[in-house]
């Protein structure tokens, strides 16, 4: 048994707002530490408004666990600053910051704040200016080998610092101003038709070949394989990572998260519960990030560690 921590991120994906309700309803009682809520990938996604994500924040909350609100990575007009200041200026939950003006926000307001993977923290120095800034948590970017983690890591814990890192689901990848779904169908971006509600996982691309190869999400493009790390949580453990974070799909996510809390708690084998994550995932399993390769490589094909 270790004592890693499990968070679940936001909702990368557009679901109707009945179906998202449902979703946390599930969640009140899964055994996580932290739920991260809130639009990040798209200002026209608003069939959430502030007010219906804070009143699920104060529901969930009621569960016990650290709830904490999700920024936009992109800001695109006064309408999404608009929104920014909101969640900067509640108070009463802490703030995971996606771009810099949501730095500046939090810091105004005294939040305290969680820099997002998007903030691109590659190095110990810039780990040091967002702790002097007001993070208290960072979230690794996906593409930093278990080298590069471990490295930063020890800066964290001088800081106090905690490191928290993408260990299940579609990885994000880029954000861009254009639409790739609206392009899909060719529709503009300011008249999408919200057509992201017709795709709950994305939408696979294939190369010319028919191979998978990325998801596309709206303005997000993610990888069409699922980054699973859960194999590697000893290690993990030991050089500093203090908390795992579980990206939301619709189906099936209740019980992998039990998979990931019996593994660390020392009552199920890794192997076996990776065995059971193959057939829950959407998209081939993948860690190859964390070994310094593309991360597109198939976690099948590398070894477990010894004593997983």
């Amino acid at each position: 048994m270790n004592q890693l921590k499990l968070s679940l991120g936001p909702v990368l994906f557009y679901w109707q707002k009945e179906t998202l309700l449902e979703f946390y309803t599930q969640m009140l009682d899964a055994p996580l530490d932290t739920i991260y809520i809130g639009e990040v990938v798209c200002s026209r996604r608003i069939q959430m408004r502030f007010n219906d994500w804070f009143q699920l924040a104060e529901d969930l909350a009621s569960s016990g666990k650290e709830i904490i609100l999700s920024s936009h990575v992109l800001l695109e007009s006064e309408l999404d600053l608009r929104r920014l200041r909101k969640l900067a200026e509640q108070g009463k939950f802490k703030l995971e910051a996606n771009d810099m003006g949501a730095v500046k926000l939090a810091r105004e307001n005294g939040l305290p704040f969680v820099a997002g993977a998007s903030l691109n923290i590659y190095s110990q120095a810039t780990l040091d200016i967002f702790q002097q800034l007001g993070a208290y948590r960072w979230l690794t970017p996906a593409e930093l080998s278990r080298d590069k983690v471990a490295a930063i890591a020890i800066r964290a814990k001088e800081l106090g610092l905690e490191t928290e890192i993408f260990a299940w689901g579609k990885i994000p990848l880029a954000y861009s101003s254009r639409c790739f779904t609206a392009r899909h169908y060719n529709l503009n971006k300011d008249s999408c038709e919200y057509r992201c509600l017709d795709h709950e996982h994305g939408m696979t691309m294939n190369t010319r070949e028919g191979q998978a190869f990325l998801t596309i999400n709206g303005i997000q493009t993610m990888s069409y394989g699922c980054q699973s790390l859960l194999s590697h949580h000893q290690d993990m453990a030991a050089i500093g990572v203090d908390m795992l974070r579980l990206s939301p799909q619709l189906t099936d996510m209740s019980r992998i998260i039990e998979l990931h809390r019996a593994v660390l708690d020392g009552q199920l084998d890794s192997r076996q519960a990776i065995e059971e994550l193959k057939e829950l995932s959407y998209g081939k399993l993948v860690d190859g990030y964390w070994h310094g390769q593309p991360g597109i490589e198939a976690l099948q094909e590398r070894p477990f560690e010894a004593g997983a």
